[in-house]
Order: C-alpha cells, then structure tokens, then sequence
C-alpha cells in the first residue's frame, strides 16, 4: 500500500495504469503458482497409479476385503502426499503378511524403493560425502626424530598454524585475542608479525557475530579458523551454529558449503566460568558439524590438517590444561593428520573397556595404572571425535575382549557419557557382547567449584575411577578382587 501510494505521489503512472499492472502481475503470479504445484504433483500422481496397480494385483489375496478399502481410500485422496501412499502401501503389506507370492514382493519392493528416495530427498547431504569429505582424507601418522624436541603443546599449534597459514593462502584466522596476543594460550603467537592483520586478526567479544562472519567467509571461498575463547562461551553462539551453519549443507542438497572450523578450549582447568564441558549440548545441537576432542595438542594439530582438507564445518575443543603439557614434536608437523572418527586405543586390557576423551584420558590411564597394581588389566580407549564416533567399530570390538564398558567424561550426567553408551551399545548393537550392565561415570550437575579441591569434587577423579572399576570387575570375579 506505502509502494502505491508512493508512485501515485510521485506521479510516476496513473491509478489506471498501476491497476492494470497489479492485475497483469496478479495473474502472472498465480498462473506461475499453478504451473509449479502440478510440476510438484505430476510425479506424485504416476507414483499414485504404479500403487493402485499392485494393490489390484492383491485382490486375490485372503485379505481382499481390507485391499479393497485401501484401494477406495488411495482413489480418494484428491492431491495426495507421498506419505500416503507408503502409509496405504504399509497397511497392504500388514494386512497380507502371510501371503508369499510375487506381488507382494514387488509391493514390498515398490515400498523399499519409495524410503529411498525419500531418505534422498529429505534426509540427505548432512555432511560432505563426496571427494571433499574431511572422511576421505587418509591417515598420516606423525614421524618422530630420534631427537625430536619435547615442547610444550602450545608450541605445536603454533607451528600447526604457521605451517597451515603458509600452505594456504586463503587461510585465514580471528577471534578474541588472536591476533596482537596471540590468543591467551599463545597458539598464534607471532603468526599476525609474519602474516599480516588481515590473515590473523583480532575481534571484539561477540561470539554469535563471530561465527556469523566466518559462514559469510566460508560460503565465498576463504577458509576462516574463528577463535571462541572457552568452551563455555560457545553457548552464546550456539543458536547460529545450530541453525545456521550446521543445517547449510542439508538445507541446500549440498549446493552451499560453509567449511567453517570453529577453534575453543575446555575441560579442566579450576575454576567456574572457564572449566565447563557441556558436551552433550554441542553434539546434539550441532549435527552437521563435526565435533573433535583431542586428548592433546598433538592430536589437535593433527585434526586440523584433517579438516583442512576436507569441506565440512568442526568444532575443535583444544585441552584447556594441555598448552604447557610437554610432548614431542612431529617432524613432519604440516603433513600429517587424524582421521574423524577413530577411535585410539591408548592402553590395552582384558577386564573392562574405559572409554574416555579429552582430559579424561590422563586421569583415566593413572587410574588404570593404579588398578593394574590390584589385579585389573584396564583397556582404554579414546573416542576422538564425538561427530563422527566410532566409525569402524573399534569399542564394540573392544568389549567382544573385555565384556564390561565403563563410559568417562566431564559433562554432567546423562550427558555425552549416554550418547556413547547409546551409540555403542545401541546403534553399535554393543550389548550383544556384554556379562555386566554397562556403566557412565560424569561431573557432577553443577559447574565445577574454584581451585584444586573445587576440581577434585566436581568433575571424576583417579580414586573415582579406580572404586567404580574396581566394583565392575568385583562383581564378575569376586575370588581374584576381594572387597575393599
């Protein structure tokens, strides 16, 4: 109504004019939303006739009279969904569940062709599945020199970037006190001297706006690492994660890509604001993201060559207390990589399966150091990646040895510890292989209170570990552990 009245003030057209131009466009508009809901509809239609044809073939059938209705209902229906016709299709298989012939197999094919292609249509192109996926890049292991330098884990990121900021030139890297600093941690450290403001750069305190500016990058052809300084403040990016950069390549059948790695930090540390690992929260908010947990900053380096070469946005939590850890530096740093979704077994055992990630790593391999001097042999197994989790099966395999599974993390209970017990036991058909109910042990549900001792009750401890694993192995040989 503003438009009109603006044109007829401005004397453009005449009120005669302008009302033979909404008609014209009028028209136009609704002749062009006819012809696109046929277009729609056409394919539906034959769809709807190749299913009236073999359910006329089931009239001889000794459930005749429930076809019959079937068949009326699917000639009713006057612009029939897809949905029906497997909802009809579905009743016609359970109503002739006893009949054998061949054309109730070729309605069951009929219906096994049609969750295909709706599976395509919408449940596909969550992830990269093509030559870009960041799950086709091959393994690297790192090499070690004989007198490979031990450094502390900020020097190997430090490094990571300088390499990764020299190999790619459309790299580039920002966030709260990236640049002049170096971030807090100093895994960038000099990198904004060598490459410039516009390579490496710093940002105000906006997450949301942060990740906002790195899709807009990602989807023109740069390759943006956005710096969130702590994984508590991911939160307040978590809704454009989620609906924004998490669903572009589902939402466009692969034809937009944000390959955007979003770089944090986590776990432990001591204190309220900066030591949270509200893990269960990311992996079930940002499905279309990768999410990657690096027990340290070896590993972390490794992911993000990874990632690098491949076209899939990630998360890549960084051990909060692991820059100042000493570890060995890879002499071939730039090269090599982590594989998503494998997971490394860190420790071999017989008796029970822990399966851990992260910070949790370190504590779990004293506690099962511990436990091995009381008779328990621990395998321990670190997941990796939480999205993907486990691709090859390497925890099932694990518990076909051990057939007891405890599950370790730092989130709150029923947090990630249950995801990975479902996606074992479950979706990995894990229970099969199991003589004791399997177990989860987390932090407790609350942030973690200040200081070493604040740490210590808050979040699983060595002596945790060591009395739960103790109580599981007890229970299947109370003869060879006796009760503490």
């Amino acid at each position: 109504r503003k438009m009109r009245e603006w044109v007829l003030g401005e004397r453009l057209v005449s009120a005669k004019e302008l009302d033979a131009i909404e008609e014209e466009e009028t028209a136009r508009v609704q002749e062009a939303k006819e012809r696109a809901w046929q277009a729609y509809l056409a394919p539906i239609l034959v769809e709807r006739e190749e299913l009236s044809t073999r359910l006329a073939a089931l009239s001889h059938s000794a459930a005749n009279g429930r076809i019959t209705g079937l068949q009326d209902e699917l000639g009713r229906l006057p612009q029939p969904f897809r949905r029906d016709l497997v909802r009809i299709a579905s009743e016609a298989i359970y109503s002739t569940r006893g009949d054998r012939g061949d054309e109730r197999a070729r309605l069951i094919d009929w219906r096994r062709a049609q969750q295909r292609a709706g599976s395509e249509r919408y449940a596909s192109d969550l992830h990269s599945d093509g030559a870009g996926s960041a799950l086709h890049v091959p393994e690297i292991e790192p090499i070690y020199a004989i007198d490979a330098a031990n450094v502390r884990g900020f020097e190997i990121l430090n490094a990571a970037f300088d390499a990764a900021l020299a190999r790619y030139p459309e790299l580039v890297a920002f966030g709260e006190d990236l640049g002049k600093l170096g971030d807090v941690n100093q895994g960038f450290s000099g990198l904004q001297e060598k490459y410039g403001e516009l390579r490496v750069g710093d940002t105000g305190i906006r997450e949301a706006t942060l990740v906002g500016q790195a899709i807009g990058m990602a989807m023109r052809g740069i390759r943006p690492i956005v710096e969130i300084q702590y994984l508590d403040y991911v939160l307040y990016a978590l809704q454009i994660l989620s609906d924004d950069l998490a669903t572009l390549r589902y939402r466009s059948k692969s034809g937009q890509k944000a390959p955007v790695i979003v770089r944090t930090r986590g776990h432990r540390l001591e204190g309220i604001w900066h030591s949270g690992s509200p893990m269960a929260g990311v992996i079930n908010l940002l499905r279309g993201i990768w999410v990657c947990v690096p027990r340290d900053m070896t590993r972390a380096a490794g992911m993000y060559n990874t990632l690098l070469r491949g076209d899939d946005p990630a998360l890549v939590v960084e051990v909060l207390n692991g820059y100042r850890a000493r570890e060995a530096m890879p002499s071939n740093l730039a090269e090599f990589t982590v594989p998503l979704g494998m997971p490394e077994v860190l420790r071999a055992g017989t008796d029970l399966t822990l399966v851990t990630y992260g910070a949790c790593c370190r504590i779990a391999l004293e506690a099962a150091d511990l436990l091995a001097q009381y008779g328990a042999d621990i395998e321990v197994i670190d997941v990796q990646t939480l999205l993907p989790f486990d691709r090859p099966g390497r925890i099932v395999d694990s518990l076909r040895k051990t057939a007891r599974a405890l599950f370790l993390d730092e989130d709150v209970p029923g947090g990630a510890t249950a995801y990975m017990m479902q996606r074992t036991l479950d979706t990995g058909d894990g229970w099969r292989w199991l003589d004791s109910p399997p177990r989860c042990l987390a932090a407790q549900p609350h942030r973690p209170a200040y200081g070493s001792d604040g740490d210590y009750w808050s979040k699983p401890n060595r002596e945790q570990i060591f009395e739960v694993v103790y109580e599981m192995v007890r229970e299947a040989d109370p003869g060879r552990f006796v009760a503490l």
